[in-house]
């Protein structure tokens, strides 16, 4: 009898990276680098590490689990020169804002800059943090005093102008400090506005977030912002998104404090052939946490939508209140929409709950407005309107939802 022999093969370990995606942005970077001169030495090594991981990861594919959903290649891999994002304010709030340059001395910045994100699996899988080190240059700091309220609310107004468009916002409250932020984001043509927000809340400190994304219908924008609650803290976050071919919108609040509230809206509005994608991720690290997301999608057309919502409840964080809700209205059969809403509990005593529904305009309701003589068209605007308005009834400025009411109204016009 012959001996056989046995073939072994080994495998490599699957990788859900794709290091050539992101020789676009590398050719890119390659002309911005010229720019760069006189750097401190913090920032050019800040730099060179996001180089590495850049070069290393690629660009995120659907491979990736928290990317399944959005595929940004198609859109964004021919793109190969950098752009900016052009950044103004209103005065008359009372608060400093400063440009991000002028600020890179401060410790606390040079920090703020340089640390990874706190979660250790979504750092793996958002390379586009590390793109926006790489292109560091366009941005604000915003440094609220202890004790200190905004007279107004501070609008910010961020313009692209193609290419590949980064900005950093670095937003710290001192304790018991109180702010409203709202940015306006706009542009004309095709371009990827890439924005990183890292909120800090100081104990007892409050902000109020609103993002206005109606960029360019050729346009991509994607956005994350981490925001650190400390104790008795609040962040009330609210997105508004009629803009974009494609847009991501990523939210990652750690509720580091005992009694930390972490409040979470959403509307998003598609139409034609959008894709709006809303990616939440919250860490309840303390006791007494209590986090909300309610978001509200209305696809028409061939768009498709995303909602991706996390709770994340360490085993310190006792007594936490965590709820979250998706609802989509689907106005078109072409449409299409996406949900994973998800809870990881690690702690004994808490009241955590999900859900999600997609569904169409209810007839019956539409039937008895057309039979009382109002016109169809009005009646499923209003239905529409009563839908979304649901998302605005956490919202506690009414200047804000009476402003995002109309906005909804404009859409539906259009």
């Amino acid at each position: 009898m012959t001996a056989q022999t046995a073939t072994i093969t080994v495998l490599e370990p699957r990788t859900p990276y794709q290091p050539e995606t992101a020789s676009g942005v590398l050719a890119a970077y390659d002309g911005f680098s010229d720019t760069l001169l006189h750097e401190p030495d913090w920032l050019a090594a800040c730099r060179d590490k996001a180089r590495e991981i850049v070069a290393r990861r690629g660009l995120p594919t659907a491979k990736l689990e928290g990317w399944k959903y959005t595929n940004i290649l198609p859109v964004v891999k021919a793109i190969n020169q950098a752009g900016t994002v052009n950044i103004t304010h209103k005065e008359g709030h009372g608060i400093t804002v400063n440009s991000l340059a002028g600020m890179l001395g401060e410790d606390w910045v040079q920090k703020a800059i340089s640390a990874p994100l706190s979660d250790k699996e979504y750092n793996a899988e958002n390379t586009l943090w590390y793109l926006g080190n790489l292109f560091l240059r366009d941005g604000l700091v915003i440094d609220v005093p202890a004790n200190t309220e905004a007279k107004t609310p501070l609008d910010l107004t961020m313009v692209a102008d193609g290419g590949l468009a980064n900005a950093r916002l670095i937003i710290r409250l001192g304790a018991n400090a109180r702010l409203t932020v709202i940015e306006h984001h706009t542009g004309t043509g095709a371009y990827w506005k890439n924005i990183q927000t890292q909120i800090i809340l100081a104990d007892g400190a409050h902000l109020t977030h609103v993002r206005y994304q109606e960029d360019s219908e050729q346009a991509v924008h994607t956005q994350l912002t981490h925001s650190v609650l400390g104790k008795d803290s609040g962040y009330e976050g609210i997105v508004f998104s009629t803009g974009s071919r494609l847009f991501r919108n990523q939210l990652h609040g750690v509720m580091n404090g005992a009694g930390a509230v972490c409040s979470l809206s959403a509307v998003n509005l598609l139409t034609g052939q959008q894709h709006g994608d809303t990616t939440i991720l919250v860490d309840h690290m303390a006791p007494n946490g209590n986090s909300n997301q309610n978001i509200r999608t209305v696809l028409d057309g061939t768009a498709h939508g995303v909602f991706q919502g996390k709770v994340h409840v360490h085993q310190p964080a006792q007594k936490t209140d965590g709820y979250q809700l998706s609802k989509s209205l689907i106005l078109n059969e072409g449409a299409e929409m996406d949900t994973k809403p998800e809870l990881e509990i690690y702690a004994d005593d808490v009241k955590c709950s999900h859900g999600a529904t997609t569904g169409q305009l209810d007839e019956g309701p539409l039937f008895y407005m057309r039979a009382r003589g109002i016109p169809e068209a009005q009646a499923r605007a209003l239905l529409i309107e009563a839908f979304v308005d649901e998302a605005f009834d956490r919202v506690a400025d009414e200047t804000i939802q009476s402003v995002l009411k109309d906005k909804v109204k404009a859409w539906l016009a259009s």
